[in-house]
């Protein structure tokens, strides 16, 4: 995707196969109001610019997601990053959607087990997110107590990781540090839980 036309009419697509503005804000990693956005633009509906100019950067990976092989060398420097903390980790849990196939390749570098977290976000429409709490898969490995680590592709905002992290704890779980392919906030840790990224993209601009 190229321009804000291109997101827009992703935008619509995605609204129409009927997802969520949540699920359609982690398929064009942006953020939940950017999402929003779009969808209200897609449908003519007049809206807006964002006050004070673009709010947000979409970061488009689709290079590296369509190739497992290109997918395979990011997810093993992803590990890299990760592998300081030793060998005493046992999970890796990966953010669905996009988080869960690098956590995949995380974990079989690092040799350990899998689990994947669907966000609340994913149920996401005005009004009615706090309503829902996110869900680990019962089809992947489960916390119990263990140490682990959190995979996601992209960090917005940071509430989504947070989210995560929380539900970890609540699960007797410890989160060790969390990985990202982008981080847009510049974001070092979380709830006290280290944040590595391969690229941090840090708007820079004029109040003129």
């Amino acid at each position: 995707m190229k321009n804000v036309d291109d997101l827009i009419e992703s935008a619509a697509e995605l609204a129409e196969r009927g997802l969520s503005k949540g699920e359609i804000a982690d398929e064009l990693n942006v953020s939940r109001e950017t999402a929003s956005w779009l969808v209200e633009r897609s449908g003519r509906t007049p809206s807006p610019e964002p006050k004070g100019g673009t709010q947000d950067i979409h970061v488009d990976w689709s290079a590296i997601g369509r190739d497992s092989a290109r997918l395979t060398h990011i997810g093993a420097a992803m590990a890299d990053l990760l592998s300081k903390h030793g060998e005493e980790v046992d999970l890796t849990i990966g953010i669905e959607k996009a988080g869960a196939p690098l956590a995949t390749v995380v974990a079989r570098e690092l040799d350990t087990d899998l689990g994947t977290y669907a966000p609340r976000k994913h149920q996401w429409e005005e009004g009615d997110i706090d309503e829902h709490g996110g869900s680990f898969s019962r089809n992947f490995a489960q916390i119990r107590n263990r140490e682990c680590y959190i995979v996601d592709d992209t960090i917005t905002s940071g509430t989504t990781m947070g989210e995560t992290i929380e539900a970890i704890e609540d699960r007797g779980g410890e989160p060790v540090a969390c990985i990202v392919l982008a981080d847009k906030q510049g974001i070092e840790e979380l709830n006290g839980v280290p944040v590595y990224s391969l690229v941090q993209v840090i708007g820079v601009g004029s109040d003129e």
